[in-house]
């Protein structure tokens, strides 16, 4: 029996959903940018989060992503955990997110989104499910149906597909292929 529970409400909002979006800087790292001496940026991504994008692809449900940066680091590391819907550069978020939709055949209906700022509100605000970190700005909070207990980059991201895999019901049957 899993440990991890969510509220019912939560739950119910979260069903049916098949493709979920993440923004990257203040949702799958800290918000903080790192600048080396030679000028280049650096992130630092946590692992609990990469694997939770991975159990979604294997619960079929797609992870995709949309972020105003661009770099041959975050590109690695999204190419490392197999995603086919990336979106780089992208300051309106809205048409990047209906572009990854009718590729897949799906609606609004059928997505969820994380994210911590204002670009990130046109997607939140058209999903089933949004949900944001503890220190999303004020009016992305207000939107999100969750706040995660975890901070952006600390696995907060990892918190927002646990509630899409455990309300797909496939949440059970994963944690059982690692005891």
């Amino acid at each position: 029996m899993p440990a991890l529970t969510f509220p019912p409400e939560l739950l119910l909002a979260a069903q049916g959903v098949k493709v979920a979006f993440f923004d990257v800087d203040g949702v799958l790292t800290d918000g903080g940018l790192y600048l080396s001496d030679a000028g280049e940026t650096l992130k630092r991504f946590h692992i609990l989060d990469g694997l939770g994008m991975k159990l979604l692809q294997r619960a079929g449900i797609t992870p995709a992503v949309i972020t105003g940066r661009d770099s041959a680091p975050l590109r690695g590391r999204l190419q490392a955990l197999g995603l086919q819907h990336i979106h780089y550069g992208t300051e309106d978020k809205r048409p990047a997110a209906e572009k990854t939709l009718a590729a897949l055949g799906l609606d609004w209906s059928q997505a969820a989104a994380m994210g911590d700022d204002w670009p990130d509100l046109p997607v939140m605000t058209r999903c089933a499910l949004a949900v944001a970190p503890p220190h999303a700005h004020l009016e992305v909070r207000a939107v999100a149906r969750h706040v995660t207990r975890a901070a952006a980059g600390q696995g907060a991201a990892r918190e927002f597909c646990d509630v899409l895999l455990v309300a797909s019901g496939r949440y059970a049957q994963l944690l059982e292929g690692y005891q």
